[in-house]
């Protein structure tokens, strides 16, 4: 029993003594605080000696602490804490007409118009946060509406060419070619043709870039395609088209199919197969005109010593000549001055005159010709130059637009450029 007394004694005396001790040191810090404030007015290091104060109070039991608190807070624009010590000082003092308490009441007084003017900020200011949010998330949803809207009306294409003058471009796939006008329509998808020439607004599409079994046509004059007839339907043994060379504006086309005595002549405007409609005037009108020697009913003509195979019209006087037995062109007799022009020395292939000029061909060398086969200068394209106000845009590698006076364009859909879509929505 008098250990239990003991124990209870000393357990008591040195919760005093701590206490005690605790309190003395609150005390200084407080005298310190008090000090900051009358000799250098310094309430920020007077709120560090008071906060230091207050961990070794467990509560404030004196008028004095409270005022000087809410003096402290005040001064540094803490409303609320002010406010809180304030309240505390005025459960603690006791005589309301000291000084002191008079002062308090005026302070309080104003802490409180302060912090109702700081909750009025701090409202308006939180509205503000919300209504900015609320405007960012609607501007996300709008970003996000306008990029899938962009995406939707973008050509997910590798490579757009340049427009020509009839506002129609080729385009590539995956390896193969399509067409497409400045609205960014799609005439012609990319699944089957692996290679294009474009020329004089005609694009042919081949399905292989040598020895072509398919050609499709689009004259971009007339804004319709057609498929060019088998090479079969031209010649019973030819299996492909061989040399395609470049259409011309009058619309003629020449490829040089295997396994033919006779290149074969289209019209790509009128769709069908030219040949010469009466060879036995014409024979009779060279051999008059001595530019050949003699001709048989079998399509052989004889110029000079040597006999030929008669393979058709190129258009202006170029004829092709071959030898039986050999598919490949042996000569081109240019009959406005009787020239040969052997494909030993001269040139391999020749196609359509037109415009004073054909296109000719030695190996990979590209020449163009007049009617005797002098070499002139090259045909200009009168169908390159773009004129309309549609320009290619690359969104990324695969992705492209088609803008049109700073507008996004599909077909009859358009969208504006990201910010004056959002300014829409303002």
């Amino acid at each position: 029993m008098k250990k239990q007394l003991l124990s209870i004694f000393f357990a008591t005396f040195f919760c005093s003594f701590y206490a005690q001790n605790n309190s003395e040191i609150a005390n200084v810090y407080i005298n310190r605080a008090n000090t900051a404030i009358e000799e250098s007015i310094d309430y920020k290091e007077a709120l560090d000696l008071f906060e230091k104060a207050m961990k070794y109070m467990d509560t404030v039991t004196k008028p004095s602490v409270a005022d000087l608190g809410a003096r402290i807070y005040y001064e540094l624009k803490n409303y609320r804490q002010a406010q809180k010590y304030s309240k505390q000082y005025f459960l603690l003092a006791k005589n309301k007409k000291s000084e002191t308490y008079q002062q308090q009441l005026e302070l309080f007084v104003t802490i409180d118009e302060e912090l109702k003017e700081q909750i009025e900020r701090e409202r308006i200011l939180e509205e503000e946060r919300i209504r900015k949010s609320k405007e960012l998330k609607r501007i996300d949803s709008l970003k996000f509406i306008w990029k899938k809207t962009s995406m939707d009306m973008a050509l997910k294409v590798d490579s757009v060419y340049n427009f020509n003058a009839n506002n129609y471009a080729l385009f590539s796939k995956e390896g193969k070619f399509g067409v497409i006008n400045d609205k960014a329509e799609i005439i012609l998808e990319a699944k089957e043709y692996t290679n294009a020439i474009n020329f004089a607004g005609y694009f042919l599409l081949l399905n292989k870039s040598k020895e072509a079994t398919k050609i499709y046509s689009f004259n971009t004059n007339s804004g319709t395609g057609i498929l060019l007839p088998n090479p079969s339907d031209f010649n019973a043994l030819s299996t492909h088209f061989g040399k395609v060379m470049l259409p011309r504006e009058n619309g003629r086309l020449i490829t040089y199919p295997n396994n033919s005595y006779e290149p074969l002549v289209f019209d790509l405007n009128q769709g069908k197969i030219v040949k010469i409609s009466n060879k036995e005037d014409l024979m009779k009108d060279l051999k008059k005109n001595d530019v050949l020697r003699k001709y048989n009913k079998d399509g052989e003509v004889k110029v000079d010593k040597d006999w030929y195979l008669f393979g058709g019209h190129l258009g202006g006087g170029i004829y092709p000549l071959y030898v039986e037995g050999d598919y490949n062109v042996k000569a081109f007799l240019c009959s406005v001055d009787g020239t040969m022009l052997y494909a030993d020395s001269k040139y391999d292939y020749i196609g359509s005159f037109h415009d004073n000029k054909a296109q000719a061909v030695k190996g990979d060398t590209i020449s163009w010709v007049n009617q005797n086969g002098t070499k002139v200068s090259k045909a200009k394209d009168s169908k390159a130059n773009y004129k309309g106000d549609s320009k290619v845009f690359k969104v990324e590698d695969g992705v492209y637009q088609i803008l049109k006076n700073g507008v996004i364009i599909n077909g009859d859909k358009k969208l504006e450029k990201l910010p004056e879509y959002l300014r829409k929505f303002q």
